[in-house]
Order: structure tokens, then C-alpha cells, then sequence
């Protein structure tokens, strides 16, 4: 990493009951020491808990955030979501894109693009993910879908928009697989994405935004991956379950330079 504030992000999934996903806030949160202001925490619980974890995460530096979000504001969309919704409930920054909404929901490049434009016209912060298959990666064409994707979901985004953006690499094939592409890898993907948003919205914006890695991350993983030029800490699935192993990836992100 660089002078970028390294961001992590928790994201629960579908995990959890009420009850322990108060006790997971309340851990995480007491378990944030003064040190942790030198990094962006986010967390992602399901929709149902947003309300009691973010009452949890209350003044605190913790962000909250919203797994999924829809692109009207209101209507016949049973089952959605809407962004003046999120802002009820305090939620600052939502995850698009995600590879399981992808792959395993269906959303396509289009429907992504959408979700980032409503969400950023909202004011909320995006964590746009992007990330190929396995068999996409055997057939060499890593560069060219994950820059797709970036290019798609960026589409009709400006340049000041870009400082409320996230990118997230997540390569499909590494996620809760407990496989993890090499921090060699890994950074060779980060470089290409920088480099690409820097041709798009200019060198200042390249070097400013930041890319996390998401794929198996873990405590023993964190800060290898971490110490590479290009990737700003992580998005953690799995490991964001627990308490000490959230905490102790966020301490990585601060302790690598």
C-alpha cells in the first residue's frame, strides 16, 4: 500500500442470527482501538440486521453497509431495496457487483452499471466488485473481464464521483474456496485496474482510489497480500465472522506499509 487509507470491509453474507450479529458488532467494535482511525472499516450485514447493528456501530468509525441495493426509488420491485431506504437506516456505503449476486442471482454488467449510478446519485459510498471465473482465468482472459467489468460498471460515473468508490477484486474461483491468488497475482490484477482508471479519469484519480482484495483472506494471508503496492486492504467474507479474525485483518491493513 501507499498513502491511501487502507478500507476493509466485512461482509456477513447470508450468516447469522440477530442475536449474534449484535454480539459480532459489539465485539468489533470494542475490540477498535485508537489505531483503527487509520483505516476505513465497513460492515455488511444482512438486510434484516441493519437497523440493530447499526445502532450498535452508532458514533463510532465503523461504517455500515448494505449488501445489495436496487436502481428505482420506489415501486413494484418486490423483494428490493431502494436507496432512500438504505439512508433510513443510516447504511453509507453498499456493495455492487458482488460475484455471488453475479454468478449465482444473474446480475449482468448492465443491471451492475445501474446499481452504481442510483447509489451514487443517493450520495452512498460503492464497493464495486469485479472478478473472473476459474475457468475464465485457465483461458487467459483474467485482464479482459475483470476490465470489462470496470469499465461497465464505471461507465457514467465522473471523476469527483470516483472518491466515493471502492474497487473490490475478487476473483470467483478464490472466494470461500480457501484458495487465494498469490499476492504476486493479485497485485499483477490491481496494477491493470489502477492503470486503467487512471487512463479513464486521470493519473490524480488512479492513484487515489482504492482496491481491495477479496478472495480467502485471512489473518495468516492479510498482510502479504497487503504489503503489495496496489491493494488497499481487503473485503472479507468467512474471516469477518469472527471477531479476532476481523480484527486482526484490519491490524494487518494498518501495520503494512
Amino acid at each position: 500500500m501507499t498513502s491511501r487509507v487502507p478500507v476493509v470491509g466485512g461482509n456477513w453474507k447470508m450468516n447469522l442470527d440477530l442475536a449474534s450479529a449484535a454480539e459480532l458488532a459489539d465485539d468489533i467494535v470494542a475490540g477498535l482501538g485508537a489505531s483503527e482511525l487509520q483505516c476505513d472499516v465497513m460492515l455488511f450485514p444482512p438486510f434484516p440486521y441493519l437497523h440493530t447493528v447499526g445502532k450498535i456501530l452508532g458514533h463510532h468509525a465503523v461504517l455500515l453497509g448494505a449488501q445489495n441495493v436496487w436502481t428505482e426509488a420506489n415501486g413494484a420491485y418486490t423483494g428490493e431495496v431502494s436507496t432512500s431506504m438504505l439512508h433510513d437506516l443510516a447504511t453509507t456505503v453498499v456493495l455492487v457487483g458482488h460475484s455471488e449476486r453475479r454468478h449465482v442471482i444473474g446480475e449482468d454488467d448492465a443491471l451492475v452499471a445501474r446499481k452504481v449510478r442510483a447509489a451514487l446519485a443517493a450520495d452512498l459510498r460503492v464497493v464495486l466488485c469485479v472478478g473472473e471465473t476459474l475457468d475464465q482465468r485457465h483461458a487467459g482472459q483474467t485482464e479482459t473481464v475483470v476490465l470489462g467489468q470496470i469499465r461497465s460498471g464505471l461507465s457514467d460515473v465522473t471523476v469527483p464521483e470516483m472518491a466515493r468508490v471502492v474497487i473490490a477484486y475478487e476473483p470467483v474461483w478464490a472466494i470461500g474456496t480457501g484458495a487465494t491468488a498469490t499476492p504476486e497475482d493479485a497485485q499483477a490484477v490491481h496494477a491493470s485496474i489502477r492503470a486503467w482508471i487512471s487512463d479513464r479519469f486521470g493519473a490524480a484519480t488512479g492513484a487515489a482510489t482504492r482496491i481491495q482484495y477479496g478472495g480467502s483472506v485471512t489473518p495468516r494471508n492479510a498482510a502479504e497480500l497487503f504489503a503489495q503496492p496496489d491493494i488497499d486492504g481487503g473485503l472479507i467474507g468467512g474471516a469477518s465472522l469472527k471477531a479476532d479474525a476481523f480484527l486482526a485483518i484490519v491490524r494487518a491493513a494498518i501495520s503494512t506499509p
